[in-house]
């Protein structure tokens, strides 16, 4: 390849000086001076090309190059499209590849979401249905023998009530608070997600549950050797509407992150030569001696 090289750069050189004669004979008559108006390259990495203007189509720079497609915009359009930045690149397949994974992702995440929701409405229903914060408040008070009393945690005049609505939730909280040791929460009132979590998480509240021995002792260790089918059926209920909505969020992830995956190999994609280019060749330019060949070398980094 380097012998080609030279060879080729003496045949320039000596393309120049005919050039710059700029007189050819035509029919025994001396015709007017036609110069050489290209130039001619030699691609240090392997090619040799002779180069007469731009290539159709495309942009050209002072050797010749046709341009390729902008980095930034390719980027940016996938960023905020995934797939259109590849569509700008002329990478269809790849367009459908990314949409591809777009719309399953939300489409997915959508899905989990609304299963998620659906379970919490049915667990919260659960709840409100078998479990009693009278009765939880009730076997606290009797069984534990909180140390402060009185505790008027019991709204006189709501029975017939729901049983959260016959609650002054802040003596109750009192009275979990006086108690302490395997009392290690407080209810929270009754709607905030925390009271559907605690409920169903903490073997303190397992004596709300109807379906609950209210006979065995206040001992922690016996009240979780004998959490009810309730307390157990609802916890397994609850953590089904944890995993639906896990996986949404695992779905979303998915697709912020096919967003800047799109955009990075959009950029990568875009121009046409990426990496290191070098030439070195001849440039016929016009001078006061006439048409003169210039060395001429160049390197350059595309992205």
């Amino acid at each position: 390849m380097k012998n080609i090289g030279v060879v080729l750069l003496l045949a320039m050189s000596v393309c120049g000086a005919i050039a710059q004669e700029g007189l050819v004979r035509m029919n025994g008559e001396v015709a007017r001076e036609m110069p050489w108006t290209g130039s001619v390259r030699v691609d240090l990495l392997g090619e040799a090309a002779m180069s007469r203007g731009p290539a159709a189509g495309g942009r050209a720079d002072s050797m010749g190059h046709a341009g390729g497609k902008s980095p930034w915009l390719a980027a940016g359009m996938s960023l905020v499209v995934p797939g259109a930045g590849q569509a700008y690149n002329g990478d269809y397949w790849k367009t459908a590849l990314f949409l591809a994974v777009e719309v399953g992702a939300w489409a997915l995440a959508y899905h989990y979401d609304k299963k998620g929701d659906q379970q919490t409405d049915y667990f919260q229903g659960y709840a409100d249905e078998h479990w009693d914060v009278v009765q939880y408040g009730q076997y606290t008070e009797g069984n534990l023998k909180p140390s402060r009393p009185p505790y008027n945690w019991r709204i006189p005049g709501t029975e017939g009530r729901p049983p959260w609505e016959q609650v002054n939730w802040a003596e109750l909280n009192r009275m979990e608070r006086d108690i302490g040791g395997y009392y290690s929460h407080t209810l929270p009132p009754h709607g905030e997600q925390q009271y559907y979590e605690l409920i169903g998480k903490y073997p303190q509240f397992n004596q709300g549950w109807d379906d609950a021995d209210l006979s065995l002792p206040p001992n922690y260790d016996v009240i979780k050797a004998n959490l009810t089918p309730q307390f157990t059926y609802y916890a397994g209920e609850r953590g089904k509407a944890n995993e639906y909505y896990s996986s949404a969020t695992t779905y979303v992830t998915i697709a912020l992150v096919n967003h800047v995956v799109s955009a990075i190999e959009a950029a990568w994609s875009a121009p046409r030569d990426n990496g290191v280019h070098a030439e070195a060749g001849l440039q016929v330019v016009p001078t006061q001696f006439g048409m003169t060949p210039v060395p001429v070398m160049r390197v350059q980094y595309t992205f």
